[in-house]
């Protein structure tokens, strides 16, 4: 491979030149495009990596050969160099590099740099002196947070330019706000500026999760003004008391000592990267957000991928944190900061709630991609099926069957289809039992599998990679006999499914299987079942009615089959046959064949 590389530009020149420092590298192709870019602590031996042996990915060995030239870039630190490459790969989108899957623009909370401050939502983030708060990955949550600061503070929305000068000169006028008491008018001087940049202060501590150095000051100032009869003032302060404590009582609260804590999670699927954050004040949980990264290379590392989620939430969000906890070592290193895997306590619990947060980001991405795509959440649910039976093939074509009868009284048995997953009803079949005599629940197994297959084989009709059996081991011994004596088992597939506790059974093996009772494989399993069972049961009443009236009419001597269908088709059973008038059968039949029923009747 090196060769091949070689006879394009000369690599191994490139190489001695390249110094042994952190810095970033560039991949190009023979179009001059940046393919791929990374980072390294040495940069001579990571890029050397590449030519110096032969990847396993297949991926990585394309790469490779359509590399035409590399540049490079040397840095002060690695942390540069993660910072570095995170914004050259925002820049580029290079082909073989993870993909920061950012199509939302998350909402913030802004403080406004003006004469008393506004507060609103924004999705927009300028760079100016106003203050901005966030990214919050929900609206909903945005909201919420909005109306609690309302109701503990009273802001102005309005849009007014409020300079003194403009205060001073009149221009403004009392409006509904100050009449509802959402705001204390400071457009007419009913305010001071002081005392409503106090309220602005006390808004962005509580922003920066100091909910809990709030509550101390309101409650210490409340009891001030009761000291001094101030009962009024003293009662406005408990009531935002009161709504501050509730607050915090809802926010999701770790441990007091947890202070400027970031926490980081990992999950993955075969095509994408998750990653969560979770940022942690004065013991309470402030901030969460979750990414996705698209796979380019299959041979990317965790520890590489989770450093490069974590260069980019940091920068994102302005955090500082001096402690990251971490599910594993990400493969970098950060001045000042230290990395902590927790095996156990209030840090292991962090963990596990990210973990949590990122393993359902995972399933609601997934979701909605197969709301998209179905058929992408079918195969994924054989696939599934596949690994936990031990497969050979994914099982695109399952059939399933069941045994009906009561009593050993019109035996019957019902094949249900499904393709992709989903039922094929236009593929059902029902099959009464010939040769079997008595409540034999074995030998009518037999006897459907055999006639289903044999079928199927004489007409040159593809076969299901999957049969199931409704029942236990006796069943599955019938169905898989009938197989070996049609010399198709080992072609297809069998299991049995038995009832008591939905244990999997196979062929020429005492030990059952028991799946998971969310796993989507028994979840599919069970439906067979059921959906077999269901037509089986129809079938079996449908037989028996068609039976008991038949019988009834057909033992009437004078009644035929044209006056018979005349009455059912009318009147559906027997029983509204009897219950009708004879007037009214005398005008569909006639009174000679009206008089034959009836005399019978009675």
């Amino acid at each position: 491979m090196a060769d091949k590389v070689k006879n394009k530009f000369n690599v191994f020149a490139v190489l001695s030149a390249i110094p042994e420092s952190p810095g970033v590298y560039m991949y190009l192709d023979e179009n001059n495009t940046i393919i791929y870019v990374g980072k390294a602590k040495n940069l001579k031996k990571r890029v050397s990596s590449y030519f110096n042996k032969i990847s396993d990915n297949p991926k990585t060995q394309i790469m490779v050969r359509k590399i035409r030239n590399i540049n490079y870039l040397v840095v002060e630190s690695e942390e540069d160099a993660f910072l570095l490459e995170n914004n050259l790969i925002k820049e580029h989108k290079p082909r073989y590099n993870v993909l920061l899957k950012d199509d939302k623009t998350y909402p913030w909370l802004v403080i406004r740099d003006e004469s008393f401050p506004r507060i609103y939502l924004t999705r927009k983030k300028f760079n100016d002196k106003s203050r901005y708060y966030g990214p919050y990955t929900s609206v909903m949550n945005v909201k919420y947070l909005l109306r609690f600061l309302f109701s503990l503070y009273p802001i102005r929305i309005c849009k007014y330019n409020l300079t003194k000068e403009n205060i001073d000169k009149e221009k403004f006028h009392l409006c509904l706000q100050y009449h509802i008491k959402k705001c204390l008018a400071p457009c007419v001087n009913l305010q001071s500026e002081e005392d409503y940049n106090r309220n602005i202060s006390s808004i962005e501590e509580i922003l920066k999760g100091n909910a809990k150095e709030i509550s101390k000051l309101l409650h210490q100032e409340m009891l001030n003004l009761a000291s001094e009869m101030r009962f009024e003032e003293a009662e406005v302060l408990k009531e935002r008391y009161r709504i501050l404590e509730n607050y915090s009582s809802k926010s999701i609260i770790v441990s007091p000592s947890l202070h400027n804590v970031d926490v980081f999670s990992f999950d993955e699927d075969n095509r994408s990267v998750y990653i969560n954050y979770l940022y942690i004040a004065n013991g309470a949980i402030i901030r969460g957000q979750t990414i996705e990264y698209k796979k380019r290379l299959d041979d990317e590392s965790k520890g590489s991928i989770l450093a490069l989620g974590i260069m980019e939430l940091r920068t994102q969000l302005g955090s500082e944190a001096k402690e990251i906890i971490v599910p594993f070592l990400p493969d970098m290193e950060l001045n000042n900061v230290t990395f902590l895997v927790p095996k156990k306590g209030e840090k292991k619990k962090l963990l596990d709630l990210s973990e949590k947060n990122v393993r359902q980001y995972k399933i609601d991405q997934l979701k909605q991609k197969e709301k998209l795509n179905p058929e992408q959440r079918s195969t994924r649910i054989l696939k599934a099926l596949q690994e936990d039976l031990y497969l050979k093939e994914l099982p695109m074509h399952i059939e399933c069957f069941d045994n009906s009868n009561i009593q050993g009284t019109n035996p019957v048995s019902a094949c249900v289809v499904f393709k992709k997953a989903k039922s094929s009803k236009k593929d059902y079949r029902h099959f009464n039992i010939k040769t079997v005599v008595g409540p034999d629940d074995f030998q009518s197994m037999y006897e459907t599998v055999f006639r289903r297959y044999r079928r199927l084989s004489d007409e040159n009709q593809s076969l299901p990679q999957l049969i199931v059996i409704d029942g236990g081991k006796g069943q599955l011994h019938a169905a898989t006999n009938a197989l070996k004596d049609l010399s198709l088992y080992g072609q297809i597939a069998i299991i049995g499914i038995a009832k008591r506790l939905e244990e999997i059974y196979f062929p020429d093996d005492s030990i059952p299987l028991y799946l998971d009772k969310n796993s989507e494989s028994l979840k599919l399993i069970q439906q067979l079942r059921d959906e077999a069972h269901r037509f089986g049961i129809t079938f079996h009443r449908n037989k028996r009615s068609k039976q008991q009236v038949v019988s009834e009419l057909d033992t009437i001597k004078g009644i035929g089959p044209v006056v018979k269908e005349k009455l059912l088709k009318k009147y559906k059973s027997v029983k509204r046959i009897r219950e009708t008038p004879k007037t009214e059968i005398v005008e569909l039949i006639g009174k000679n064949k009206a008089d034959i029923l009836f005399g019978s009747f009675n």
